[in-house]
């Protein structure tokens, strides 16, 4: 079985105080990670944990909603987990 993942980026732009900008280069070097990545993974934690979110109406995304059906232990995990999971696995750790 192949493990395919498709992901497209898009470049988004970020005004913020210099010194943040410095503290955050400096962290994100230290971890081994972008500043983009640290952001990224901020914005998809708090994003995922958006409470009563729905669909537009007749959208594709209502209409595809609940189609698929996930492995218990991949539904119930949360992003840090996957993430965790999956470079274990690319890696073999």
């Amino acid at each position: 079985m192949t493990d395919i993942t498709l992901t497209m980026k898009k470049k988004l732009t970020l005004t913020i105080n210099e010194s943040v900008s410095l503290k955050a280069k400096r962290l994100a070097r230290r971890e081994g990670t972008s500043v983009s990545e640290m952001v990224e993974n901020y914005l998809a934690e708090k994003t995922s944990q958006e409470q009563g979110w729905k669909p537009e109406k007749g959208s594709w995304t209502e209409r595809l909603l609940g189609s698929v059906k996930l492995p218990e232990d991949i539904e119930n995990a949360d992003y840090k987990t996957l993430k965790e999971r999956a470079l274990q696995k690319k890696y073999g750790l």
